[in-house]
């Protein structure tokens, strides 16, 4: 289903067709958001372990239980975060965002919005509707204007019309 276009030799030696359709994954967020993840996972397992038992509200065993279980319900939250991307192939785009996954085809994305003040990307829909794109997020700075432009030119590469309006 998550088809790349056909290899050729420039595409196994990082040429333009392998480079377009690379993953867009967002840098800094990625990184700030893993070690987010195991460093809260780590502080509340070690909580849950040395928490004293006269501080224990309910029980000695739940508290510590929901200390791991906060942990590990936190951390899977942070890497989620950490897992946004969007995959582009030669039919449309697959969007992972932190709840929802979606794809959509090339023919349905109407413009790539990410204008000043937007914290990630934004597609424009032909039915209508938005799209946020986490995996282009503003934080990565000039990188994430590049990779917007990149998604742009796979839109209107893909696009069905002859001219923009």
């Amino acid at each position: 289903m998550n088809e790349r276009p056909p290899a050729s030799a420039a595409d196994h030696d990082g040429g333009p067709h392998h480079d377009l359709y690379r993953p867009f994954r967002p840098r800094s967020a990625r990184v700030v958001s893993t070690v987010a993840a195991w460093s809260f996972a780590g502080a509340m397992v070690l909580l849950g372990l040395v928490v004293p038992r006269e501080a224990a509200v309910a029980s000695p065993l739940l508290d510590r239980l929901a200390f791991v279980v906060l942990g590990l319900a936190g951390a899977w939250f942070l890497l989620r975060h950490a897992g946004v991307r969007a995959d582009p192939d030669r039919d449309g785009l697959v969007v992972r965002n932190l709840v929802v996954t979606r794809r959509v085809t090339w023919a349905e994305v109407v413009s790539v919005r990410f204008g000043h003040g937007r914290p990630w990307v934004q597609l424009d829909l032909a039915d209508g509707t938005t799209l946020a794109v986490m995996g282009i997020q503003r934080s990565d700075g000039a990188r994430a204007v590049r990779e917007a432009r990149r998604l742009a030119t796979l839109v209107a590469r893909h696009s069905g019309t002859a001219r923009d309006d």
